[in-house]
């Protein structure tokens, strides 16, 4: 993604549901392909790729009373399947409509481009991980890491079927945010928050126009 193109709303809204769950992420990385006389060819756009370490959370640092940092959000969503214990890749995918895979991204030649342009594994070793992941939906790596295919879209009714990925709906994404807000917003009311589509639910917050279920949805 380039400066002058505004980001997709539904990858800005995944990236700050990962972001909240402690994902570092990198949006809209383009794969590119070399063609003979030497052109280069965009052959996809990656929507997300995400990477988040064992106990990754939010602290807030208290100054004068003394006390150690106090922790916001020290579980990751149970939607998500990060695995426990060990650091957690994700390539994920960001749809308006039906949770899918683009062609693309079903390319074992594509995700191991990705794979090893990131370093989390070795270009001999991104090949075999690369057709694990596609046809289990995650796969461990040498170093001790796990990488998993994530589909975010739609709604819990269309989702592509018989699928090994993991698949979140794009509403349970928003509601998890406003969720957050309205459980945090005491502290983060004072943070600027630069994720373009959290700073909209952000400002629905403090208008008093969050979803009316926020403060019943179970966040870490």
């Amino acid at each position: 993604m380039t400066e002058e193109e505004p980001m997709d709303t539904a990858v800005s809204l995944v990236q700050a549901y990962l972001h909240v769950n402690g994902y570092f992420t990198v949006v809209e990385h383009p794969v590119l392909e070399r063609l003979r006389g030497g052109q280069v060819r965009t052959v996809t756009d990656l929507d997300v790729l995400a990477y988040r370490l064992p106990g990754a959370g939010h602290d807030l640092i208290h100054r004068r009373s003394g006390t150690g940092p106090q922790r916001l959000s020290p579980e990751v969503d149970p939607a998500l399947g990060a695995p426990t214990g060990r650091a957690d890749m994700i390539v994920g995918e960001v749809k308006e409509g039906r949770a899918r895979l683009n062609p693309a991204l079903r390319d074992p030649a594509t995700l191991e481009v990705a794979l090893a342009r990131f370093g989390c594994c070795p270009a001999q070793e991104a090949r075999d991980v690369s057709r694990r992941l596609l046809n289990h939906g995650r796969a461990a790596t040498r170093a001790g890491h796990e990488i998993r295919v994530v589909a975010f879209g739609g709604t819990p009714g269309h989702v592509e079927p018989h699928n090994p990925w993991t698949t979140v709906p794009m509403n349970h994404v928003v509601k998890y945010l406003q969720a957050y807000l309205h459980a945090h917003w005491q502290g983060l009311r004072h943070a600027q928050i630069h994720d373009e589509g959290l700073a909209v639910l952000a400002l629905m917050e403090k208008w008093g126009l969050s979803h009316p279920a926020a403060g019943r949805l179970p966040v870490p």
